[in-house]
């Protein structure tokens, strides 16, 4: 891949971290499978709850707080507002005035801030993972 005597290029510099990486991730899978394999295989034999069984028995709560005829009339009316609010199409969110003026006059700024400093921070960052990777300053 790399011919010796050589300074490797960006490109394969980059393949070989893209290979490193992918075979990492691989590797965290196979063992992520493993545990779980082993995971079950621990939990095989064990009583297993049913969710239909009880955890406990329910308390005696007393009488209801409210008549049957109230939470009847309660509930009819969460029921329409349901169905109302289901009707509605949404709205777009209300916007703040003041947000919005903020947003506008801080677009800029960031712009100007990106364009000079994030070329250079990504190149330092990229020319760190190079050297860790391969050893050698660059």
């Amino acid at each position: 891949m790399i011919a010796s005597g050589r300074e490797p290029s960006m490109e394969e510099i980059l393949a070989s971290i893209k290979k490193v990486i992918a075979e990492d991730k691989d590797a965290r899978a196979a063992e992520t499978t493993a545990d779980q394999i082993e995971q079950d295989n621990e939990h095989e034999g064990e009583d297993v709850l049913e969710l239909n069984e009880e955890l406990a028995p329910t308390a005696d709560l007393g009488p209801p707080l409210l008549k049957d005829t109230a939470a009847a009339a309660s509930r009819s009316a969460f029921d329409q507002l349901s169905t109302v609010a289901a009707s509605v199409p949404a709205a777009p969110p209300q916007a703040n005035p003041l947000e919005e003026m903020i947003r506008e006059m801080l677009r800029p700024i960031l712009k100007q801030w990106l364009d000079d400093h994030l070329p250079r921070l990504v190149d330092e960052h990229v020319r760190r993972e190079i050297t860790r990777i391969t050893g050698r300053p660059v």
